[in-house]
């Protein structure tokens, strides 16, 4: 592998190699090899403008292999994105810096997704890439594309062993997204050592089999190579692209490149020092850069600008011409963005205005029904006021009833879909909805059953970190699967997601508390929610109310002061009610607490909290078909958690609630024995 003394590359070498040795800490090794890929991409090929880092038709650069952060903040740095200093870089991972150890979403200007977790970016790329091929199905117009840009994603070995990486190129395969173009940093490194040792696969093939057109680059090095690699990608508008780029690891320090220790560990005082000399750098001062790099990049960042305004220009054409797209795209845009205190009361209420407004959206239920199906029936309402609401299900629409009526599918030849079939493909599918999320302009939507939550859990987490609204529809919330067996009866997935920081979890007992549970998600700005739904029917409760909001509220009470509270969520509140009713007959005062999010309750004012639970009753019990971890903050040292802390049976729903003590006569006999 040839040499460079490009000082443009390398001051991105540099830099990368400096910030990490002052942290002591970080991945030298693929900004090293990587640096050349990442200045043609970022120079010479992408589309971007540092001045308008939310420009909605930039290209998408997502970093996959997050662990090499020292190159993307060089990048930041060098071409000017949010103003980042040579004194940020010199703080990298430290407390309170811009400059973390992975890339962080909303936290670093210029960040598309955060990564770390080997394999997410690919698949959150997916999602930006679906988001582009939607938009533009929508709003483009002959001579006019609004939306017409790629989706970058830089990885390496270990992304593409982890399993996502299959699940969501297979699904982009099918979908023919072109515009998705995947840079494969192949340095045949990994920690511990060869990728001999675990993954000799030929990936190329693999690729090819799912439908991506592979390329391939002798030389990370040879910027030319690298460059044509890149036109010849975006030149195929009919498949994604896959280019194999040869590297090596920790390039430009002759002690450790093409060696494992190059990857995750600081090069030493002496091995910079090497690096240097072998890179023709003439300046020992760490972090310094000359002035002719600098006036390099402020001459890209120019010429930048100035294709974003021939595109300002075009668009301004086009909202002349088509108005009414205009007003459409501003309300993708800015939907759930409005801040109601400033907004002027001529202009027209905001989508949770009109939700909270409309007599329609919370119709009570009538009849039993399962929680499911009035989801459904929920989402069907939503799809005609929420026009870029997209989404769908793992293999299971018609069980997870997530299916919009009467709306198309996305796929390759109508990209203009809002229901998505993701495939058997659960974890791809949690990623691909927080990347439509993190492209902009969408309200994306995942679904499976509950118990699979489990594949999902990793971009649930990520969701929650990046702080953006993912909305998730987990249905066979419980031992009402019935038949399906233990392997489908979710235990303790509820408490796994209710330990999650920023994460809603609502289970509703009935069409209001659905109502508001849906509410709740798609109202968020900031909070993903899971919303956890009955296989089996539930009946309407009279008490249910707008309160469910508000996390947990009394949803049946006695005359005064209670002697004791029950306390339940989803198809278990029927069953406290009914409880209640035997108490009541024993002479009892009962109250019965709903409690759909334990996440918004938590939220509430220490008054609230305190007038639906109040602390001088000691006597509760909790009642959920599920794990009892976690109930005991609410039934305190005094109380009783009725859960399940086994695995079901496989039987008929009825028998398998009878046969762990599912019954209002259980319960009524648990709390009287308080």
């Amino acid at each position: 592998m040839k040499t460079t003394n490009n000082m443009n590359v390398n001051a991105l070498r540099i830099l990368s190699a400096d910030a990490i040795q002052k942290a002591n800490s970080g991945h030298p090794g693929l900004p090293l090899g990587s640096a050349p890929i990442a200045y043609e991409l970022w120079a010479k090929h992408m589309s971007h403008n540092p001045d308008d880092p939310e420009w909605i038709n930039r290209d998408r650069f997502v970093l996959s292999a997050g662990h090499g952060s020292a190159l993307l903040y060089s990048l930041f740095h060098l071409f000017g994105y949010g103003g980042l200093s040579i004194d940020d870089l010199m703080n990298f991972r430290q407390l309170g810096s811009k400059t973390p150890g992975h890339p962080e979403y909303g936290h670093t200007v210029g960040v598309e997704a955060t990564t770390g977790p080997l394999g997410a970016g690919i698949g959150m790329a997916v999602g930006m890439a679906i988001a582009e091929k939607h938009l533009a199905a929508v709003f483009n117009k002959e001579n006019y594309p609004v939306f017409d840009h790629h989706t970058f994603v830089l990885c390496g070995d270990g992304c593409l062993m982890e399993g996502i990486s299959s699940e969501a190129l297979s699904l982009a395969g099918t979908l023919g997204l072109s515009k998705l173009i995947i840079l494969y940093d192949s340095n045949n490194i990994t920690i511990e050592g060869s990728t001999d040792i675990a993954f000799t696969e030929n990936v190329a093939a693999r690729m090819a089999a799912f439908g991506f057109q592979t390329l391939e680059v002798a030389d990370g090095n040879d910027l030319g190579a690298v460059g044509k690699a890149i036109e010849e990608a975006k030149a195929d508008v009919t498949h994604p692209s896959f280019i194999t780029i040869h590297t090596e690891i920790g390039y430009g320090c002759p002690a450790k490149q093409g060696k494992a220790n190059a990857h995750g560990e600081p090069l030493g005082e002496e091995n910079i020092k090497a690096m240097r000399e072998f890179l023709e750098w003439p300046y020992e001062e760490p972090f310094f850069v000359p002035q002719e790099v600098y006036d390099h990049y402020a001459s890209l960042r120019s010429e930048l600008a100035a294709k974003t305004w021939d595109w300002n220009l075009m668009f301004n054409e086009y909202c002349q011409k088509y108005p009414e797209c205009a007003e459409l795209l501003d309300r993708y845009f800015t939907a759930g963005k409005e801040e109601n205190i400033l907004r002027n009361p001529a202009e027209p209420p905001t989508l949770a205005e009109k939700l909270m407004a409309d007599e329609a959206f919370w119709a009570k239920g009538g009849k039993p029904d399962a929680t499911r199906s009035i989801s459904g029936k929920v989402l069907n309402y939503l799809k005609d006021v929420m026009p870029n609401l997209i989404g769908g299900s793992a293999d299971l629409g018609p069980s997870n009833k997530t299916v919009m009526n009467g709306v198309p599918y996305f796929s390759k030849e109508t990209p203009e879909g809002r229901n998505m079939h993701f495939g058997v493909r659960e974890l791809a599918m949690g990623a691909i909805g927080n990347g439509i999320l993190l492209h902009g302009g969408l309200r994306s939507y995942t679904a499976t059953f509950n118990v699979f939550s489990d594949y999902m859990k990793p971009m649930m987490r990520l969701a929650a970190l990046m702080k953006i609204p993912a909305i998730y529809v987990l249905t066979h919330d419980s031992i009402g699967v019935g038949e399906d067996g233990p392997t489908h009866e979710p235990i303790e997935q509820l408490a796994m997601m209710r330990s999650m920081p920023n994460f809603n979890v609502f289970r509703p007992c009935d069409t209001t508390e659905v109502e508001a549970a849906w509410y709740s998600a798609i109202t968020s700005r900031e909070t993903p929610t899971a919303i956890i739904l009955t296989r089996q029917n539930v009946d309407p409760m009279p008490g249910s109310s707008k309160e469910a909001l508000k996390g947990g509220y009394v949803i049946d009470d006695c005359e005064g002061t209670p002697e004791m509270i029950l306390i339940a969520t989803g198809s278990e509140v029927g069953l406290a009610v009914k409880a209640k009713e035997i108490l009541a007959g024993k002479g009892h005062k009962v109250r019965v607490v709903s409690m759909p999010c334990m996440d918004i309750f938590e939220a509430q004012s220490k008054e609230y909290k305190e007038s639906v639970l109040p602390s001088s009753v000691t006597k509760r019990v909790s009642v959920e078909a599920l794990s009892t971890f976690g109930w005991d903050r609410y039934t305190g040292f005094a109380g009783k958690a009725i859960g399940l802390d086994r695995f079901g049976e496989s039987a008929p729903n009825k028998e398998l609630f009878k046969l762990f003590g599912f019954t209002p006569e259980r319960v009524a006999a648990e709390a009287e024995a308080l």
